[in-house]
């Protein structure tokens, strides 16, 4: 088959709608269960191309939670620690988490707001632990190089039985050359095959030169994650997951205050004030994550008033003070980021320092190179210039 009929385009108006192969060959896809659409197949192989990457530079299982047609979060399947269960609600399930389950959960548990609803792209065979949490979770479907039997069996039960599967060919390479069209109008132009590696963060231009290991693997995963978000876009990733990803904007410092926000929160989720909150037992996920986000954005009660906490906490909980956030903030250290095109400013470095942001990765070119450089010299910070710019649209 080198074609499948969708129900309509990005909106309902859109018809007819239909993906193919223009060379007449198979699509290197099967649809193992429900009806993808057109945004779904967009993240879809957006999101398999990530993780394929991912986990060629880092040799590690990989997953990524799409939405839109860009990332809300990335990650490798390093182990859970115990904090990372409890923000992520890993331990609301008996399940013995494999490397590709600790994966996804993850990179949806970093930005769990802009994840509700997502896609999945998964680099291995979705395997039972990874279905189970998954099953759990607001999706709108999955990509994967296979299933597990009793995997696809739990997957197939979401949504009353319409969750979307994807399988793709993990052998599949597309050509060199890719064409869109818009308004009439055919683009043409070559496939962006950059390899990220080691390689790619060797010219240290700060006077710090000390890249861990660790950090690499981190710099390679913003890096990565950016090839495949809507430009302009800056990505925050601390111990293997991105954990701020700022897509679309027109600015860069929007991008990097946005991402960075995002960072900030994620941190906050881990402060003792979020860690103590007492959920009603008849509360969901979702609203939890919705309560967690304002409690820790905005003064809570005087946003919502009494009546909310009590439909959503066991006991009131104290107001988490600007004060407590930024003591809590100044702990958050050894973060990366990475920038798809030059920082024009120095600007974004003292962002991205307000978010621990300790090595960066970006491409260099700029008119003002030199106050970036030095704004990461007044910081001890790392950054590498790679040269080359990784625009996605």
């Amino acid at each position: 088959m080198n074609e499948l009929e969708l129900k309509y385009g990005c909106n309902p108006n859109q018809t007819p709608s239909r993906i193919y192969m223009q060379d007449a060959a198979p699509l290197p896809i099967r649809v193992l269960n429900g009806k993808p659409g057109y945004i779904n197949f967009l993240d879809a192989l957006n999101g398999w191309q990530l993780v394929t990457e991912l986990k060629k530079a880092t040799g590690l299982a990989a997953a990524t939670s799409f939405k839109h047609v860009s990332p809300a979060g990335a990650a490798v399947g390093l182990p859970l620690n115990e904090t990372e269960r409890k923000i992520y609600w890993a331990n609301d399930y008996p399940i013995q988490y494999s490397p590709l389950a600790s994966a996804y959960v993850r990179a949806r548990g970093a930005d769990r707001m802009s994840s509700f609803g997502d896609f999945i792209a998964l680099s291995d065979p979705c395997d039972v632990p990874t279905a189970e949490f998954i099953s759990h979770e607001v999706s709108d479907g999955i990509i994967a190089p296979g299933y597990e039997p009793e995997a696809l069996e739990i997957l197939k039960t979401k949504k009353r039985g319409t969750y979307n599967v994807i399988e793709i060919d993990p052998n599949y390479t597309p050509a060199p050359i890719e064409k869109k069209e818009v308004f009439g109008i055919t683009f043409e132009q070559g496939r962006n095959e950059l390899k990220i590696d080691d390689a790619f963060f060797s010219n240290i231009v700060t006077e710090n030169k000390e890249l861990p290991d660790t950090a690499k693997i981190d710099l390679a995963i913003a890096m990565i994650t950016l090839k495949y978000t809507q430009s302009n876009s800056v990505c925050y990733v601390k111990g293997g997951q991105a954990i701020g990803i700022g897509a679309g904007q027109q600015s860069r410092i929007h991008c990097t205050r946005l991402a960075g926000t995002k960072a900030d929160n994620w941190f906050l989720r881990q402060s003792p004030q979020v860690l103590g909150l007492q959920f009603r037992t008849d509360i969901k996920r979702a609203d939890r994550d919705n309560a967690i986000d304002l409690y820790i954005g905005e003064d809570y009660m005087d946003v919502l008033g009494d009546d909310v906490w009590e439909r959503t906490f066991l006991v009131k909980p104290p107001v988490f003070t600007a004060e407590e956030k930024r003591a809590w903030l100044k702990n958050s250290a050894d973060v990366t980021l990475g920038s798809d095109a030059f920082f024009p400013f120095s600007d974004n470095i003292e962002r991205a320092y307000r978010s621990g942001v300790k090595y960066v990765a970006q491409p260099g070119g700029s008119v003002r190179d030199q106050a970036v450089i030095d704004a990461c010299n007044a910081h001890q910070m790392v950054m590498a210039f790679t040269g080359i710019r990784l625009f996605h649209h």
